[in-house]
């Protein structure tokens, strides 16, 4: 392969602002990608998914088919504020290169175009092989997942091109997750005057921290995090509005299960007399556990992997992704077939020169073995 053409190629997305609210930027990447895989010869779809998120993209060699033999799966936006790019484009050293994004997951993206250049013409006229690019990953895939569901249940198995982890490992189970905003009601009084008639908030706040934090179970994996506050006017005013945004994690999604029920029966009883209590779930991505097909897929990409001289190893990992969804529908998924990175999500984000290659051939490889 031309690692310089790749990396040009991969400078185009990487130094775009493409957070998932900044639409023009996400529609500016899929533009990108939608034109680079036109000049291959494929058939692309730009995908409404509602004013609220920039446009999906779908990718296929036979768009009509019943069945897609493969369904390749990567998304168009990353976590970054407007003005990133500018602070810190794509950058190199002699091992890695850097920007906001490159390793999640735009040099996935560009890895499932690469794999697909290389592919024989047999193998493409033989397989049915579907590409979906979704905006809204960062951000739970909200708006996205049921046409992502829809690709996948027409599929026999799904493939994530997130970045491998920085050992090289692939992913084989993520932990789910849930995203809650509480909103807090209470009676604005002055603090000085007349304290007495005011039902804090910011108060019934800070009770609901202590009885969330209760709820995690460490030995099961199960975690929740209080990541945000925000409440009340001044400091002589008894707070009558608080707000908190609450990440849940889990390995089982009965413990997801159990958490959700415990969370909603202990706001809608509330946390402090006279304030009310709203619980809103944002976002929802069930756990991917790895199926009796999904370790035949695994064994599929181990043998992929000897055939490339490939050493493939596994992990199961706190963040999720797309395979969360996909898996569970019940179809086969795997994820980490990007190349490898780590920092995600911060300005410390790095991608493995040396990795890029071996990945495109390894994905590649899986596809035409199928």
């Amino acid at each position: 392969m031309n690692l310089n053409q790749y990396i040009e190629e991969l400078k185009t997305l990487v130094n775009v602002d493409c957070g998932t609210r900044t639409l023009d930027g996400v529609a500016t990447v899929a533009g990108i990608m939608q034109s680079l895989w036109q000049a291959e010869g494929w058939h692309t779809e730009r995908v409404d998914l509602g004013d609220k998120v920039g446009p999906g993209l779908f990718v296929s060699n036979k768009p009509q088919a019943e069945q897609f033999d493969v369904l390749l799966v990567g998304h168009l936006d990353t976590v970054f504020a407007p003005g990133t790019v500018a602070e810190r484009p794509m950058s190199e050293d002699e091992n890695r290169l850097y920007g906001p994004g490159v390793s999640d997951m735009k040099s996935g993206l560009l890895n499932i175009l690469w794999a697909m250049r290389g592919l024989n013409q047999a193998d493409k006229e033989r397989l049915a092989i579907a590409v979906a690019m979704n905006p809204d990953e960062e951000t739970g895939s909200v708006w996205s997942h049921e046409w992502i569901g829809s690709l996948a249940k027409r599929s026999r198995c799904v493939l994530v091109c997130e970045a491998a982890r920085a050992d090289g490992s692939l992913v084989k189970a993520r932990k789910g997750m849930a995203g809650y905003h509480l909103a807090f009601t209470g009676v604005a009084a002055h603090a000085g005057n007349e304290p007495e008639k005011g039902r804090s908030a910011i108060n019934a706040l800070a009770h609901s921290i202590l009885a969330i934090n209760a709820l995690a179970d460490t030995a099961r994996g199960t975690t929740l995090n209080v990541g945000v506050i925000q409440g009340g006017s001044a400091a002589n005013v008894v707070a009558d509005s608080a707000g908190a945004e609450l990440d849940v994690r889990f390995w089982e999604n009965d413990e997801y299960d159990r958490v959700h029920h415990a969370l909603s029966s202990l706001c809608e009883k509330g946390f402090l007399d006279g304030v009310t209590t709203t619980l809103t779930r944002v976002n929802h991505k069930p756990a991917m556990a790895a199926s009796e097909e999904t370790q035949r897929l695994m064994q599929h990409v181990e043998a992929a992997g000897k055939e490339e001289g490939i050493a493939i190893s596994w992990q199961a990992v706190g963040g999720g992704s797309d395979a969360n969804h996909t898996a569970a529908l019940g179809i086969p998924t795997l994820d980490g077939l990007g190349p490898i990175g780590a920092g995600f999500h911060s300005p410390a984000e790095w991608l493995d020169k040396a990795s890029i290659e071996p990945r495109i051939r390894l994905l590649k490889r899986v596809i035409s073995m199928l």
